[in-house]
């Protein structure tokens, strides 16, 4: 009989560590998020806003242009314009350098 329990410590750990990253990850996620939210604690947003940078907070894929801002919101392009335009002037959107896009101000 093997009583060698390596293999199975070595998997263990392994996945202890996996573990432990996947959490740290994900604490920097909500620290980001709840820093943001307390920096804006005093800045006026519309709940069109709010659903939008809570989006790009969470790791929003692709760029986020008017047309894809009017869409999840259900606002027309021209709302969506004054409401990205809004956030920028605020200094909580700035627009990509590559451009086509914004993201929330690091």
């Amino acid at each position: 009989m093997n009583l060698d329990i390596t293999e199975w410590l070595e998997w263990f750990f392994s996945c202890l560590e996996r573990t432990i990253d996947n959490v740290e990850n994900t604490l920097q996620k909500v620290n980001r998020k709840a820093n943001f939210w307390k920096s804006a604690a005093g800045i006026e947003l519309n709940s069109r806003q709010r659903l939008m940078l809570n989006k790009l907070l969470d790791g929003f894929e692709g760029k986020l242009n008017t047309s894809k801002w009017a869409k999840i919101t259900k606002a027309s392009p021209d709302t969506s314009l004054r409401d990205i335009t809004d956030l920028i002037n605020k200094g909580i959107l700035v627009k990509d350098v590559s451009g086509g896009g914004v993201r929330v101000t690091s």
